[in-house]
């Protein structure tokens, strides 16, 4: 680790740090209806959408109603991007001439797509068409963000109202969450990233004669597109699936140190802004400088240890002193750079990697799969988490307050009152509700990890790696589609019936089967009334609760996957110090 690698860390998070307040602050004017700057111009195109729609903006709508609202456009929008990469070869903007998508793929994407993880088991340049990418892709890439932010504002004003029936409209909540939040943000990166390279045309693939041929080898194809309109909202929604196949590793999609760093900063801006929203919204500020501090803190421990492990480096390839033999082997000269970018390095891979796994982003600036054991850990276990690690835009919200509720019950039990979170009292079936959102996500991954890890048929014959590697790339994958990231260890192909059906259902799980319960919880938090602070009252703004909180994230989250966790890092790490890899 170096002094230079730490202030690029610091100088990211100093970024993130200085836009939380003022993001947060308008975000929580947009979805109180309050008057901000951008009205003038979005009204207007706002009431046309309702009026084409029939949405009535005034109507609220019970939990359960919010809830159908958003199965079912989840729902119309997975099916017509599946109908549409199954014809693709025949609809426009297809230079390439690219085939239709065979039917398990198309699932996969269609549902990896809808639930914002963005797994991506094809290589996009060579199977997706222009027209594919924007009017499927993209599309959902605005979509899928859209729904997250509606489901946490929805869960904020569960915990901000008092004897309310309501959490609001989801189709204002997702119209205003892309037409103030992510339309602007994105179109303003979309030229930031131009400006830096980032390509953006309708040009068929470029073929450029080899001056050196290999052999048989004499031209290579090279790819472009609509890369930029792509790129911005992939990280600014937490989405992750690039354009090409090496995502934000491609120097097309992130050429410059610069754009390296705002595609990182994209990933944080919108989760870190909803912390200052909770506090507003809710009328307690400094609660929601509490949540932010305890994600940070879990921020820091990730990236600290990631750093550390890659610039540690592999031992068994460290030089040996040939005069002093019996010294022991030194660290690995530069540390580990298998698998990344040069023009980044391994402070600004680890950092990255740290980020889009803390956010459910999944969008990578080199290989998780080519990190060391301790390196790769982290991120993997960022996502055992549940991303909550200022996690994705919406989504990392409403599961970290789940955990807020478990925290709060937590020390309602230990000074033996019944608990209370801002004014209202935790009760059995708000436990009950979260303890299931919790459950829905480990028992997913364990139980797909564990007959895929057991099945040579279709489970383990689709590995690169043997040992505790091959159980990572398993754990990792199902992790990555449970926790809607996206990211994933290479080492395992996965464009197999087998894992593009499993893995397009645990996103599917992850996504739609955590989200019931969470709105169930809001409704029932949104219709109790406020009772005044107590001697038993626990504070939610201090420091001892953002200690608290961190404790109930690790021990629920991180202690459910000790033993798999066990089974594969840890256990390669020690066979690796001992000189075996895999």
């Amino acid at each position: 680790m170096t002094l230079n690698g730490w202030l690029q860390i610091l100088v990211f998070f100093a970024l993130v740090l200085a836009v939380t307040k003022p993001l947060g602050m308008f975000m929580a004017r947009v979805f109180s209806r309050e008057r901000t700057f951008m009205d003038p111009a979005l009204r207007p195109v706002e009431r046309l959408i309702y009026k084409l729609t029939g949405v009535d903006e005034a109507r609220e709508m019970r939990w359960m109603e919010y809830a159908r609202a958003c199965l079912l456009f989840s729902g119309v929008s997975m099916l017509l991007l599946y109908l549409m990469q199954r014809v693709q070869a025949w609809l426009p903007f297809n230079p390439q001439r690219l085939a239709n998508i065979e039917p398990s793929s198309a699932f996969n994407t269609a549902a990896s797509f809808t639930t914002n993880t963005n797994w991506q088991s094809y290589v996009p340049e060579t199977t997706m068409s222009y027209l594919t990418q924007m009017a499927g892709l993209t599309y959902h890439n605005f979509a899928s963000a859209a729904t997250g932010i509606a489901l946490a504002i929805a869960f904020i004003r569960g915990i901000a109202r008092r004897e309310a029936q309501t959490l609001g409209n989801f189709w204002v909540d997702m119209t205003r969450a892309t037409l103030w939040v992510l339309l602007p943000f994105s179109l303003v990166g979309a030229l930031l990233l131009v400006s830096q390279g980032v390509v953006q045309n309708f040009k068929p693939y470029t073929v450029a004669k080899l001056i050196d041929p290999q052999g048989q080898v004499t031209e290579q194809v090279i790819a472009q597109g609509p890369v930029a309109s792509q790129e911005v909202i992939k990280l600014l929604g937490t989405n992750g699936g690039g354009f090409f196949s090496a995502n934000s590793a491609h120097p097309f999609e992130n050429p410059t140190p610069f754009t390296n760093l705002l595609e990182m900063f994209a990933i944080f801006a919108i989760p870190a802004g909803l912390t200052y929203t909770l506090g507003r919204m809710t009328g307690a500020p400094r609660h929601g400088w509490a949540v932010f501090a305890a994600m940070a803190f879990l921020f820091f421990v990730g990236v600290t240890v990631a750093y550390w492990a890659e610039a540690k480096g592999n031992p068994l390839l460290a030089g040996v002193d040939q005069t002093a033999s019996a010294r022991p082997r030194q660290e690995m000269p530069g540390g580990n750079m298998e698998g990344k970018e040069v023009r980044f390095g391994i402070a600004n891979s680890a950092l990255f990697a740290t980020v889009t796994t803390d956010a459910s982003c999944g969008a990578v600036n080199a290989m998780h799969d080519s990190f060391t054991p301790l390196g790769g850990l982290v991120p993997l276990a960022n996502m055992m988490l549940s991303e909550v690690v200022f996690g994705g835009v919406g989504a990392g919200m409403y599961g970290v307050l789940i955990y807020v509720i478990l925290a709060i019950f937590i020390a309602g039990l230990m000074v033996g009152r019944t608990p209370e979170y801002l004014g209202k009292k935790v009760e059995a079936y708000d436990v009950k509700m979260a303890m299931l959102n919790v459950l829905i996500f480990p028992l997913t991954i364990l139980v797909l990890t564990a007959i895929s890890s057991v099945s040579p048929g279709f489970g383990t014959s689709q590995l690169n790696n043997a040992g505790p590697h091959g159980l990572t790339e398993i754990l990792y994958a199902f992790t990555s589609g449970t926790a809607d990231n996206g990211s994933a260890f290479a080492g395992l192909s996965a464009n197999t019936y087998w894992y593009n059906s499993t893995i397009g259902l645990a996103m599917l799980l992850g996504r739609f089967f955590m989200i019931i319960p969470m709105l169930a919880l809001a409704g029932n938090l949104g219709r109790k009334k406020i009772v005044p602070p107590s001697l038993g009252t626990f504070p939610v703004t201090t420091p001892l609760f953002a200690t608290l909180l961190v404790s109930v994230i690790l021990i629920v989250g991180a202690l459910t996957f000790l033993p798999a966790l066990s089974l594969g890092p840890v256990v390669e790490h020690l066979l690796m110090q001992a000189g075996q890899t895999f």
